[in-house]
């Protein structure tokens, strides 16, 4: 953007090129993240101290799951004496583990914090991993999304000078310096422009870049070294984490293309009437400055204030869990980090969209998949399930299904249809675990990013509508993207026939099948 530009209150020349060369689907190309040696000393001190950390945190759970794991499946000498070691050093009670983990859960949170923006990140995923960390710590890690130490105001100024042009004080009418929100990657403050309009700005870290070069070199080599044990943390591809990551982290840094992201979220819920995504000023931003208009509001999680202003939490909560089901079912496209600090209830009621720096996309074949995997959970087929768990990388393909399928009616009897309310939720991290441990069974890369949009969902719901029932939700909505897709197949076909002269008599079955679905799909719109 050029610096006249950024001055006028409209969209320059170079942001509207901008605009058109970046597309909201493109991946910003990140730089080479393999120069080891020119790191010089302060690298290698701070590859000594991340490695330290890494083998620390990796031994104890090693050895934690190695001492809760049966001592007849456990095979080599080593290993059995590591295990004898374990048991001995680590207290067996439930709730003398618990507590251990939680003191070993918070040293990592602050070690995370203390290494900078990078490691801030990564916590963040790993608290959506519950297949590889126990409970306390996934619980621990959420912390990270609000207790990041804010960067001086000097520093802010500084950058906002340097992206814009101009100092701040002649671009904007006024700037509060105390942030209202400070991230692993940078820190909002409320403003407003000549015109009057209130809005957020958002200021890069300063020298964040180098920063997370500099650690992703580092990160890769441990990645390296790591992929040399692969029974340290089973259906664990570092490598490709590690490229899932940077290139995400990348983007996340790039202000413009998260500018571009919230322009398409827009677009995709143009007629839902009781969602909001603010307007982007595209003359205040670049790479390391955002300015989007600033909304007034109330936290999802505020029951209290929003039972005060006449909006029942239960149906703020159903509204949001039916945009995750259109954007993952129906978009393809999703907002990755919606924690209670980027999402709002606006004064009339609607439901904002903040902070798109993290976004996920789902494939046309992988949405197909995960369509009929929710078709399966609803209808409860055992069978149907473990095949989609197989097709979409969960369990090896070389795993007999009539193992695990047994495993998954416990689960289904268990757990499916319950109120959150009702979840042990401790209890059904441990019977993961098992499985984890028992089965061929793996996080895929490309849904790090869905399940952590999940679980922070999760969370929202159990502050604010333990009532809540998936299922109820989710069943005409599976039902009505099912049936759009199998419509849009349908017809491709009758064209296909249609125009190729082919012969060969049309699968009745199946049209009889989409029928009864749009008959479905018709009475589940009925009872809205």
């Amino acid at each position: 953007m050029s610096r006249e530009g950024s001055r006028k209150t409209g969209m320059g020349e170079d942001a509207l090129r901008q605009r058109e060369e970046l597309t909201p689907t493109s991946r910003v190309e990140r730089p080479s993240i393999e120069r080891w040696r020119s790191l010089g000393w302060r690298g290698w001190w701070r590859a000594l101290e991340i490695l330290t950390i890494a083998l620390f945190f990796a031994a104890y759970l090693y050895l934690d799951a190695l001492a809760a794991r049966d001592p007849r499946k456990v095979r080599g000498r080593i290993r059995r004496a590591l295990r004898w070691l374990a048991r001995h050093l680590f207290a067996q009670g439930v709730l003398q583990r618990e507590e251990r983990l939680r003191a070993q859960a918070v040293w990592l949170r602050k070690r995370l914090v203390k290494l900078g923006p990078t490691f801030i990140k990564i916590g963040q995923a790993l608290a959506t991993r519950a297949d590889l960390l126990p409970l306390p710590y996934i619980q621990e890690l959420t912390r990270l999304q609000d207790e990041v130490p804010p960067f001086p105001q000097a520093e802010a100024a500084r950058i906002l000078g340097e992206e814009l042009g101009a100092p701040a004080e002649r671009l904007f009418a006024f700037i509060n310096w105390e942030p209202i929100a400070s991230a692993s990657l940078g820190q909002v403050y409320y403003g407003r422009l000549p015109s009057g309009q209130e809005v957020a700005i958002k200021v890069q870290r300063p020298r964040l870049r180098e920063a997370i070069q500099v650690d992703l070199v580092i990160l890769r080599r441990i990645a390296r070294f790591l992929k040399r044990y692969p029974d340290l943390f089973r259906g664990v591809d570092w490598t490709g984490v590690l490229d899932e990551f940077a290139a995400t982290i990348f983007e996340e840094m790039n202000y413009r293309q998260e500018a571009l992201h919230a322009e398409r979220f827009r677009e995709n819920f143009r007629r839902w009437k009781d969602v909001y995504v603010p307007k982007i000023y595209w003359a205040y931003t670049t790479e390391r400055v955002l300015t989007m208009e600033y909304i007034h509001g109330v936290k999802v999680t505020d029951v209290e204030e929003l039972r005060r202003r006449g909006f029942s939490p239960a149906h703020i909560h159903r509204l949001l869990a039916r945009t995750y089901l259109k954007q993952l079912l129906e978009d393809g496209f999703f907002h990755a980090d919606p924690h209670p600090g980027n999402l709002r209830v606006m004064p009339d009621g609607r439901l904002a969209f903040f902070d798109f720096g993290m976004t996920g996309r789902i494939e046309a074949w992988l949405q197909g998949l995960m369509i009929e995997a929710f078709v399966h959970i609803v209808n409860r087929d055992v069978a149907g399930l473990v095949d989609d768990l197989i097709k979409l990388g969960f369990l090896d393909p070389k795993v007999d299904p009539r193992l695990i399928r047994p495993l998954v009616e416990d689960l289904f009897r268990e757990y499916l249809g319950l109120k959150l309310s009702e979840i042990k939720f401790k209890e059904l991290t441990y019977d993961l675990a098992e499985v984890v441990y028992e089965y061929p069974f793996r996080i895929p890369t490309h849904f790090t990013y869905m399940i952590r949009a999940l679980m922070e969902l999760e969370g929202i719901g159990i502050a604010i509508d333990p009532e809540f029932n998936f299922i109820d939700v989710a069943r005409p909505f599976a039902r009505e993207y099912l049936f759009k897709r199998e419509a849009r197949q349908l017809r491709a076909e009758l064209l296909h026939r249609l125009f190729r002269g082919e012969n060969g008599a049309l699968q009745w079955d199946k049209l009889w099948r989409l029928a009864r679905l749009a008959l479905r799909v018709y009475l589940d719109k009925l009872k809205k």
